[in-house]
């Protein structure tokens, strides 16, 4: 596998892990939306991630499968029911008094944040790593 292959692998996960964390964080953000812009609760969103295979020449030119990236194909709200709380003061309440919050778990959030986090730290070492390795090869050029 040549550099900028492993480079691309390395940066697509970049990028998927970037969006796991935005995601998160926007479900963190909203976790207490009663309204959203269409008037209902806040859904939580998470990505769909699946395998981006790169060129298929390299793969068969060196008698192996072709190298997998990854890429974030959709964006998909969770279906699950929200919070039912009774909050008879509050505007969004219904005619029982309660409101009805997302459907978001903090704590699911900060663990889909921390894996996030280390995919992303495993994704900038091999980088890293890529770049002290051409940095040698260069050395060794000289």
């Amino acid at each position: 596998m040549d550099f900028s292959t492993a480079l691309n692998i390395s940066a697509s996960g970049l990028a998927a892990e970037r969006t796991r964390v935005d995601l998160a964080a926007s479900n963190l953000a909203n976790a207490e939306s009663t309204r959203g812009a269409d008037g209902q609760p806040y859904r939580r969103r998470d990505p769909v991630l699946t395998s981006a295979p790169f060129s298929q020449q390299l793969g068969a030119a060196i008698g192996e499968p072709a190298p997998v990236g990854v890429k974030v194909t959709d964006i998909v709200e969770d279906a699950s029911p929200g919070r039912r709380v009774y909050s008879p003061d509050h505007p969004d309440a219904d005619e029982e008094g309660f409101i009805t919050l997302p459907n978001v778990d903090p704590i699911h959030e900060v663990v889909n944040l921390v894996s996030a986090q280390s995919g992303y730290d495993a994704n900038a070492t091999a980088i890293e790593t890529l770049e002290t390795m051409a940095q040698h090869a260069l050395d060794i050029a000289r």
